[in-house]
């Protein structure tokens, strides 16, 4: 194209026109518009790697939008897309000359040779929708601020909702008419009737498991508690069951340890090694032997760690769309809540930001149909009360937003009284080595208390009935034969060879436990 000149009096010269002279064009990208449509047409499969990425509005065209709403009358009829049938679908729409006729597709199809890097392209364009949302809402927002009829607090609650709307642009679902919701209702009874009431997901906890049928679909469990109670522990423990015992595939975004790190601290559990050991690699000839044989428990395991520091809900979103789709991940485990941000907003405040993450994991827990858990930290309200009753964490304790509260279907406190110095409850009975799962929010069932025994020097949490207390069991552990010194040795505590206790093996005749 020419460059557009205009002159000079004096001079009598051509000067260039400068963009900023004259106005800014809106984000967009024709170019990658056209190679993006033309590549839907000449490859077979193209349209089902950006079926989910695009909608009509994200392309600037007029012409463009119309022909990709062809193409997705295609697409839901089954039929082939190509430009002969795009075409064609054009003529019934009525739209074939407002798009500028056969030749413009022919055009399309002419220009590029491949779908080579679609989906990048795609993702570009958008980008620039997005960025053409985001002007017409900042315009929107200026011109209602200079309004000195505005109240500046419901402008800030507006701004807030349509940036949100922005961002969830893309989860929108059109109207479902209810025979087919009756449907999908009944299938997902008859699959908890087959599973023994667990219509969701096993958390391996049997007794929480009770309450809540397994995690459920489109459901987000806060996990919260204060600091060293076990909330780490607690998800990766029930990931290991998730995972290893019902082979249901798990993600787990950590945005405090490094891989290395929670895996350390998987292998604590499931090898049930100390975390020290680990660490310095000082473990004994039996010990490596028994990591040796129980890593296999995870090897090859559906479990799928990310530690992303910072992670936004946009990064994550992208990724658990993937993990969805490419591994059939069933549930994803956030580790932990407050570390999120939402990245590209701004905020009056930290709990408006909360607000919008929150907010954002139950959309993405209903957009993908899967259960969402994620951890939450306490305020130091816990800290300051006193007594039995008065440490067990309350719903108002949610830290930064009561918004968590308010989003989530599912809140469970971890609560271990044993951490204050409260060994013994008001009955009487030892509160060593327990730890209460306190249901306190169950929008869909019932709020309940369960114990679970904590296994601290293994970071696992067990189902209280994993130990035996007879004398014929050892603790629930296994025990290490050894015949060293000519008589049955065991390696167990600290991993010291030495004379097992009575009850180690059938027939003994004391209460001593070698943990």
């Amino acid at each position: 194209m020419a460059e557009k000149r205009t002159y000079n009096k004096k001079q009598n010269s051509p000067q260039p026109i400068q963009a900023n002279e004259y106005g800014k064009l809106p984000p967009q990208a024709p170019e990658l518009e056209e190679a993006v449509l033309g590549a839907i047409m000449i490859e077979k499969d193209a349209y089902s790697l950006i079926s989910e990425i695009l909608k009509p509005e994200c392309f600037y065209k007029t012409a463009n939008q119309k022909i990709f709403e062809a193409i997705m009358t295609l697409a839901l009829h089954q039929e082939p897309i190509d430009m002969h049938t795009v075409t064609e679908q054009l003529r019934r729409n009525g739209t074939i000359d407002e798009i500028g006729g056969p030749y413009y597709i022919t055009l399309l199809t002419a220009k590029v040779s491949s779908a080579a890097h679609l989906e990048y392209h795609a993702r570009i364009i958008v980008q620039k929708f997005l960025a053409r949302e985001l002007i017409r809402v900042s315009s929107e927002i200026q011109t209602k601020a200079f309004d000195d009829k505005t109240d500046v607090d419901d402008l800030m609650q507006e701004a807030e909702g349509m940036l949100f709307e922005v961002s969830q642009r893309n989860l929108k679902k059109d109207v479902t008419q209810i025979n087919p919701v009756i449907e999908e209702a009944r299938n997902r009874m008859l699959i908890a009737a087959t599973k023994q009431g667990a219509s969701g997901i096993p958390s391996g906890f049997h007794a929480l498991d009770k309450i809540t049928s397994g995690w459920q679909r489109s459901d987000l469990i806060i996990i919260a508690a204060r600091p060293a109670m076990g909330k780490t522990a607690f998800i990766l423990s029930m990931a290991k069951n998730m995972a290893v015992d019902y082979n249901s595939p798990v993600a787990v975004f950590s945005l405090e340890m490094s891989n290395v790190q929670l895996v350390n601290r998987l292998i604590m559990n499931v090898c049930q090694l100390e975390g020290e050991k680990i660490k310095n690699g000082q473990l004994d000839q039996y010990e490596w032997e028994k990591f040796d044989r129980d890593i296999n428990n995870l090897l090859d395991a559906p479990l799928f760690v990310d530690d992303t520091p910072s992670l936004s809900v946009f990064e994550l979103r992208s990724k658990a769309r993937r993990l969805v789709k490419e591994h059939k991940v069933s549930c994803i485990v956030i580790d932990y809540l407050q570390l999120m941000n939402a990245s590209g907003m701004g905020f009056g405040s930290r709990e408006q930001e909360v607000s919008i993450i929150s907010r954002s994991l139950k959309g993405l827990a209903k957009e993908l149909d899967i259960p969402i858990i994620a951890l939450s930290q306490l305020n130091r309200g816990v800290e300051g009360r006193t007594g039995i009753e008065g440490k067990r964490p309350q719903l108002s304790d949610l830290r930064e937003s009561g918004a968590i509260e308010q989003d989530a279907d599912m809140v469970c406190f971890i609560h271990r009284p044993e951490y204050y110095k409260i060994t013994e409850d008001a009955q009487g009975n030892s509160l060593v080595g327990l730890a209460e799962i306190i249901v306190a929010k169950h929008r869909n069932g019932a709020t309940a208390d369960v114990q679970l025994k904590f296994k601290g020097q293994y970071a696992k949490f067990m189902n209280k009935d994993d130990i035996m207390d007879d004398e014929n069991q050892f603790d629930g552990y296994q025990t290490i034969s050894s015949k060293i010194n000519d008589g049955g040795t065991a390696f167990y505590g600290e991993g010291q060879i030495s004379t097992p206790p009575n009850n180690a093996f059938p027939g003994g005749g004391n209460n001593e436990t070698p943990f």
